[in-house]
């Protein structure tokens, strides 16, 4: 068994698409980056890319490739899974938090679970989300942005 830990924090501005999970989210602000600026879904490829000792989503990605401009990071997901199950692992379980002072996710948690599960190819059930807030203290709290944390295990297929 292998660990990876992933972490990723976007800044939030007005014309901008929201997309967490690869859920399109209904808010007033959208997330700024190079691609469709999914932060959970950059921290699970994070982690991913980790627990098998491949560096990082920016040495695989680059945000100054013009091919991965407003791209998928769904579509990114699976070519990082590719590379997993070409070293030989698969998905044990994940675990993830989205730091958010607005809006309000759960709503739309089920709906990320069934698309990041689909995937990584495992159960709905290997698959954690959670949201949580910063009490409105530093710029997540100020609206400013928002961060995802994940960590996943891998095991040998």
């Amino acid at each position: 068994m292998k660990v990876g830990l992933g972490y990723d924090v976007h800044r939030l501005a007005e014309g901008e698409e929201l997309i967490l999970g690869g859920v399109e989210i209904d808010h007033s602000l959208g997330l700024v980056g190079h691609s469709d600026a999914d932060v959970l879904l950059h921290a699970i490829k994070d982690a991913l890319l980790g627990a098998i000792g491949a560096g990082d989503i920016g040495s695989h990605f680059p945000d100054d490739d013009p091919q991965y401009r407003g791209i998928s990071s769904l579509l990114l997901l699976d070519q990082v899974m590719d590379s997993v199950l070409e070293a030989g692992f698969e998905v044990n379980n994940l675990d993830t938090v989205i730091i958010a002072q607005q809006p309000k996710l759960a709503p739309y948690l089920p709906e990320m679970k069934n698309k990041i599960a689909q995937r990584l190819q495992v159960e709905v059930e290997q698959v954690n989300l959670k949201a949580t807030t910063t009490e409105r203290l530093g710029f997540i709290g100020q609206g400013e942005g928002i961060a995802a944390q994940a960590i996943v295990s891998i095991n040998e297929r």
